[in-house]
């Protein structure tokens, strides 16, 4: 039978709620029709139903559940949960029979789901219909921890014979997860809907046994910790368990989910901030291993609380609250019962704030749970017992309006309603008339929490945040206010405008602002971002360039948002800022190396070094020493190191370039070093690695052992290297022809040196997040891209003489040894000079030079890069850098086998003044080389900084072009013979 209209019992139904109890006695109605549970439903005695109708027209979720489950009802009165919470043991015996039957994963979260949700039910019923505040805090917070530890053991047991189990501690106990509550599940104060704040730890390092595979223990307990969050957080068909937030574990989300004890403590001990011993009050194992984490807990108890009086806490819960308060303000959600003034947040900062001060001497503080911690408060007589009677009562009202408002939709929230709907809700859940005598009671609690919250822990400056009056234009407080959005979209445009940033600055700051990225940070992260976008702000405003310098920095400020140890560098060093922003607004390529390789900030903290780049000798004692720290069979470290060292000396490079502290050559110099420095390094962990596995190359009859040697050639070799510039090299050796390694895995002296070029290459070009070191080109090597990756030096000397092409001979040119062994880099300069040396007949190396250079202004004139009219490619156009290269190259390769000295230097400015003090060159004409080489040079240089393309405007170089083409048409003009050509180059100003 239907249940009839006098089933249903008189309710004093305020008239905002007049439909929704009429739409609630028709759902109780059908579901009563639908289900085979009239009976039970029918015999309810009048109280009973009194509670039914209230728990389900004061909860959407208490309503909805029993629509689709109505045998709830009667397990639920069969178990006695409408009137008492079940004990824990009952709650275990339930949950592990349910457990037993699933042999699934599936199966398991679908029977804790359907578990969580019947004993939720029994929960929010007992809440409505007047069960203690408390009590419904420690019923759901026993719920939890319940549902975790059964769920952490059915998936230790479930996934033993694949996973294994770990190893046992030196006691002879096996090992669990530690699974530490934190917050107010470690409190046993839950609220009605609330996620759990965990951290996941585990005693030793080792690895698991008996399974189908061996998983260390960082890898096993890291798989079961993410099974664990799944079979609670996941959202299936059934719902979820309960919510799980790992962010309060070491490093937040960038940190290991879970972390040994020697890392927990090692990091609490070393890095651990005043918000993470806020946190780890409320710490107490949950689930696993409970006697471990115990073990745990107190060795980070000098953490926790310190041994001497900490006034020093209240400044750091001071800013908590502040940042919150701005953000509550920033948001509207002034009537947000937990984070707003006067709210249970400020109930629980004054407790705790006594706990950080005095736990460490006053042991009693030392508990998880508020209630007790404010109980102790009274005894200790740290605060008047009317007051801490006062605190409590208000407490237990803002808790029980929390309850109340989460127990509508079983959703996580602390925000007051705006509809009148549930407004009304709430004043019947709290026993009031209405609303309004609702948000009276409220007002007035609220003014006494934040009362007592004021005599703890604000000071006067709380308060100037919230000053009407306005601060001065462009002062920090002003960007301060901009920054939180407490200005109109019309009054931040006009600031910035007046500022000098260009329109659309706002808009930009903005949108960062508003990013998700920014949105989901930590809360520690949020707070010196709030601290660090002002100054920064303030810094852009006062540089040459407002706008360019806050979009070029801004990325940088993006890419370390989930790694905010940067961003309390920039706060903490506030003189890095203006360094920072006026290298970004002079270099696009240097902001984006800093936001690529955030790491680089710390170069900004000391100024001294920043502009004063190292020489070779200093560079090659930094990086040894760098790497000396490092184990030698740890390549990824090492290249690691390698890498942030490059970038590290770079930017220093870069720095001292833009203060324009160097010239042009002394840049090219420095950069040049660098790479050599490096080639150096990454030669030796080679050579060492590959030795390692296969034993010494045996060297040649009558050498002491094998060498190796690294050729530079292009701007390597002529110690031009620019910013983005490749490595072009050529690897020679000298070993034994027929030899092999002396190693027990001997392998021939020709496959060593091979895979020794391999090694090199790969890790100069291998892609880590971290960058590469360098581009490499191999294609100047003999035959190129067809020729071996390595050459005996003998083969090479070979293929000079008889087979190279004229071309190749003008990159022998610039082609220097820049690493490897001294002695065969003798050898190999021997070789050189043999080969440059060698008399040509002009006419024919004209023809050759000038057909190589037709070729590729054919292929290369416009460099690649889309050309308007107007434009002048700086290197492959006409009268541009690569001509005066073929002349330089072609001048040593007539005149060097009487001019020795031509075969001394591998730069072509130091090439022509070779050309001009030995008599080749007119002096004239070499100054005026050299005056377009370099003007070329610094302009493609500063392109590179600036991020931008070889191509120019033609008539800012017109005069530069020009006299390059005229001596060009002198030098290497048709209609010149062989003769003409000897003669011009070789006798000083002779035209």
């Amino acid at each position: 039978m239907p249940l009839s209209d006098d089933w249903f019992p008189e309710l004093d139904v305020p008239p905002e709620l007049a439909t929704a109890w009429v739409d609630l006695r028709e759902a109780l109605t059908s579901a009563g029709d639908a289900s085979r549970f009239e009976a039970t439903w029918d015999a309810l005695d009048t109280a009973r139903r009194r509670q039914l109708a209230r728990t389900c027209l004061l909860s959407d979720f208490a309503c909805e559940t029993l629509a689709r489950r109505p045998a709830l009802l009667e397990e639920l009165m069969d178990s006695g949960e409408l009137e008492t919470p079940p004990a824990r043991e009952w709650l275990n015996a339930r949950l592990s029979r349910s457990l037993a039957a699933a042999e699934r994963e599936e199966a398991m979260q679908a029977a804790l789901r359907r578990f969580r949700q019947a004993r939720m039910l029994g929960i929010v019923w007992r809440d409505l219909n007047g069960a203690e505040m408390w009590r419904t805090a420690g019923a759901v917070s026993t719920l939890a921890e319940v549902c975790l530890e059964q769920a952490l053991d059915w998936l230790e047991h479930h996934l033993a014979p694949r996973w294994g189990t770990p190893q046992a501690r030196g006691d002879g106990s096996p090992q669990r997860l530690v699974v530490l509550g934190m917050g107010k599940l470690g409190a046993g104060e839950l609220n009605l809907s609330s996620d759990i704040d965990l951290i996941f730890a585990f005693p030793e390092k080792g690895t698991t046994r008996g399974g189908e595979r061996e998983y260390d223990h960082q890898q096993y307990f890291t798989k079961l910790g993410q099974k664990l969050i799944a079979a609670l957080d996941a959202i299936t068909a059934d719902g979820f368990v309960f919510r799980v937030d790992m962010r309060l574990r070491p490093l937040g989300d960038g940190g290991p989910l879970v972390g040994s004890f020697n890392m927990l403590t090692g990091y609490y001990q070393d890095q651990g901030r005043e918000w993470e011993r806020y946190a780890m009050l409320k710490a107490r194992p949950v689930a696993g291993d409970l006697a471990a984490g115990q073990e745990l807990l107190a060795s980070l108890k000098p953490f926790i609380y310190r041994k001497y009086l900490d006034f020093g806490a209240i400044a750091s819960l001071r800013e908590m609250k502040a940042m919150i308060h701005r953000e509550v303000k920033r948001l509207g959600r002034e009537d947000n019962i937990k984070l707003g003034r006067g709210g249970i947040r400020e109930v629980e900062f004054v407790v705790q704030a006594f706990q950080l001060i005095r736990g460490g001497r006053d042991t009693e503080l030392q508990v998880t749970s508020l209630r007790q911690a404010m109980a102790r408060l009274a005894e200790l007589g740290l605060l008047p017992q009317t007051v801490v009677d006062e605190l409590r009562e208000d407490y237990v009202f803002l808790r029980n309006l929390e309850h109340a408002l989460q127990a509508q939709q079983d959703r996580q929230t602390q925000q007051l309603p705006d509809d009148a709907e549930n407004r009304a809700r709430l004043a019947m859940a709290m026993q009031m008339p209405d609303w309004a005598a609702l948000k009276e009671a409220l007002l007035a609690c609220r003014e006494r929490v934040r009362r007592h919250f004021d005599a703890v822990i604000a000071d006067s400056r709380d308060e100037a945040s919230d000053s009407d009056d306005e601060p001065p234009a462009d002062s920090l407080e002003s960007w301060r206010q901009l920054w939180r959005g407490e200005w109109d979209d019309e009054r931040a445009q006009q600031a910035m405008a007046r500022a000098g940033f260009e329109t659309g600055a706002w808009r930009r700051l903005k949108a960062f602002r508003d990013s998700r990225g920014v949105q989901s940070m930590q809360r520690i992260g949020y707070e010196r971002l709030e601290a660090v976008m002002p100054m920064l702000l303030e810094a852009a405003a006062a540089s040459e360039s407002p706008g360019v310098a806050l979009e070029r920095v801004l990325p940088l400020i993006e890419a370390v948002l989930r790694r905010t140890a940067y961003l309390a560098l920039l706060r903490e060093n506030p003189g890095v800022l203006p360094s920072l922003v006026r290298l970004c607004a002079a270099s696009p390529w240097i902001a984006e190396q800093l936001a690529r390789h955030p790491i680089l900030l710390d170069e900004l903290l000391t100024p001294a070094t920043l502009y004063s780049p190292a020489d070779k000798q200093r560079l090659s004692d930094e990086l040894r020493q760098t790497l000396a720290r490092i184990p030698e069979d740890d390549e990824e470290g090492l290249l690691e190191a390698l890498r942030i060292f490059k970038q590290s000396q770079v930017l220093r490079v870069a720095a001292s370039d833009i203060a324009g502290a160097r010239v042009l050559m002394k840049v090219s110099d420095y950069l040049t070093a660098i790479a050599e420095v490096v080639l150096e390094a990454v030669l030796q962990m080679s050579w060492r690695s590959l030795a390692a596995r296969y034993g010494q190359p045996k060297p040649r009859e009558g050498a002491a052992q094998a060498a190796f040697l690294i050729v530079g050639y292009g701007k390597l070799g002529g110690i031009e290297l620019g910013y983005g510039s490749d490595l072009d090299l050529v690897f020679l050796y000298d070993a034994a022809p027929q030899g092999v390694t002396d190693g027990a895995k001997s392998i021939d002296n020709v496959v060593f040196f091979t895979r020794l070029g391999q090694r090199i290459i790969h890790l100069l070009t291998a892609t880590t997040p971290s960058g590469t070191l360098y581009e490499v080109d191999m294609r100047l090597r003999p035959s190129g891209n067809a020729g071996l990756l390595v050459s005996s030096l003998d083969a090479f000397a070979e293929y000079q003489r008889r087979e190279a092409w004229t071309w190749e001979h003008q990159a022998l040119v610039r082609a220097r040894p820049v690493a490897g062994s001294s002695a065969l880099a003798e050898r190999f300069e021997g070789v050189r000079r043999e080969v440059l040396s060698r008399q040509r007949e002009c006419a024919g190396l004209r023809d050759e030079v000038v057909k190589m250079r037709a070729k590729m202004r054919e292929h290369l004139g416009s460099g690649g890069e889309a050309r308007e009219a107007g434009q002048f490619h700086l290197k492959q156009d006409a009268g541009g850098l690569v001509d005066i290269e073929f002349m330089n190259q072609f001048a040593v390769l007539a005149l060097s086998h009487r001019t020795p000295a031509l075969l001394e230097v591998t730069d072509n400015m130091r090439l022509l003044d070779a050309l001009a003090e030995s008599g080749g060159l007119p002096e004239q004409e070499a100054r005026d080389l050299q005056a377009a080489y370099l003007a070329y040079r610094n302009a493609s240089h500063r392109a590179s900084l600036a991020k931008g393309g070889s191509l120019v405007s033609t008539a800012d170089f017109a005069e530069h072009r020009d006299r390059v083409r005229e001596l060009w048409q002198q030098w290497m003009g048709t209609e010149m013979d062989g003769e003409d050509v000897d003669t011009r180059i070789g006798h000083r100003n002779e035209k």
